[in-house]
């Protein structure tokens, strides 16, 4: 919204300020994170009294998790209200990848919102049907994805292109839909999985999220994109202001789910933030690259599948819970030990996926 205030830097010089992606990302970074300081408490007061014993614990998990009994759910609404505030706020809403972005993310932690509701309400980790839950997310996917190809150039805007190298490029026709719409799916629920422990989650989305900003940024640049050879997808540029809005109000939220966590961030946040960055990389170009920056997501994911899969076919589980980060618990690690090494393993990761930004 404020990027139309360039129209007027004829008279006033100064407004042409906002003409720089830049300056709108770290506008949108700022208040984001204030919007959270400002009203968080009040949200989680208010969450507090209507949640009565707050989110369910799991019954066959860590010993430690029964003192979090009674800390309420859907923080996930603090994070989504200050982002939607800030990004329609600082970006430019003529994108039409704004837009898609933020449709998936409200859709998506809409869906989120009403698995916590049931969870909270009956008292049971019975929430939404999983099957109707991800028939949901993937029509949400599947739109978003088909608005995204029609939005592109060409063949360019349904092919798959690959990391370490520029000339390769796939064209998937149709398949492109399905494949972007698993690759969305696939992002929001991994970052369910993950969190799991206070500030598990919501660091590591952070650091993807700066990670795509700069992906966004470069992309949709032609002298920067023409500079790293990487593919110029035009018009995502304006992604890295809703990712910085995501980052200010990531760091809101950490403020009150340190350890220990005075609200959880609930499948509000977690599906709804995994689908934003999943779409971010369907739009730009490096679905392939946000499997190795979201790598912790990736784990988390594959950890539930082998260990479910595993015991269905053979009647052992591989692991001594899933998802994996309540592996490490079982086997002795801390809480804190957990989250700060997994911290440590998204930082490697992040550096390993910008890499091929230039490695081509």
């Amino acid at each position: 919204m404020l990027s139309y205030l360039v129209s007027f830097s004829d008279q006033f010089a100064a407004l042409n300020v906002f003409r720089y992606i830049t300056f709108r990302t770290g506008g949108a970074l700022i208040t984001s994170a204030l919007i959270v300081f400002m009203f968080g408490q009040g949200i989680i007061d208010r969450l507090r009294v209507r949640q009565g014993k707050g989110q369910p614990i799991r019954a066959d998990g860590p010993q430690t998790h029964f003192k979090k009994a009674g800390t309420p759910t859907m923080g996930g609404l603090m994070i989504l209200s200050s982002l939607l505030v800030s990004s329609l706020l600082w970006a430019n809403l003529a994108s039409i990848y704004v837009w898609v972005v933020l449709v998936v993310t409200v859709c998506f932690g809409a869906i989120g919102f009403y698995d916590d509701y049931l969870k909270v309400t009956k008292q049971s980790h019975a929430g939404l049907s999983g099957k109707a839950r991800l028939g949901i997310e993937f029509v949400v996917a599947g739109a978003a994805a088909f608005i995204i190809m029609r939005a592109g150039s060409g063949s360019f805007s349904s092919s798959l292109t690959l990391p370490f190298v520029k000339d390769l490029v796939i064209d998937l026709g149709i398949f492109f839909v399905p494949f972007a719409a698993f690759v969305v799916v696939g992002a929001g629920n991994s970052v369910n999985f993950t969190d799991g422990l206070d500030g598990l989650a919501i660091v590591p989305v952070m650091i993807a999220a700066a990670s795509f900003g700069a992906i966004a940024y470069l992309s949709g640049n032609a002298i920067f994109a023409n500079y790293l050879q990487i593919h110029f997808v035009p018009g995502t540029g304006e992604l890295s202001v809703v990712l910085g809005a995501l980052i200010g109000a990531g760091l809101g939220f950490l403020w009150f789910n340190a350890p220990p966590a005075a609200i959880f961030m609930g499948d509000t946040g977690s599906l709804a933030l995994g689908g934003l960055i999943g779409t971010v990389a369907v739009a730009t170009k490096h679905e392939i690259v946000l499997a190795i920056i979201g790598g912790v997501f990736v784990m988390e994911m594959l950890s539930v599948i082998i260990q479910v899969g595993s015991f269905k076919l053979t009647g052992k589980r591989v692991f001594l819970m899933a998802p994996i980060h309540h592996h490490f618990e079982k086997k002795g690690w801390t809480e804190s030990q957990v989250v700060i090494r997994f911290w440590i393993i998204a930082v490697i990761l992040a550096l390993i996926g910008l890499s091929t930004l230039k490695l081509r």
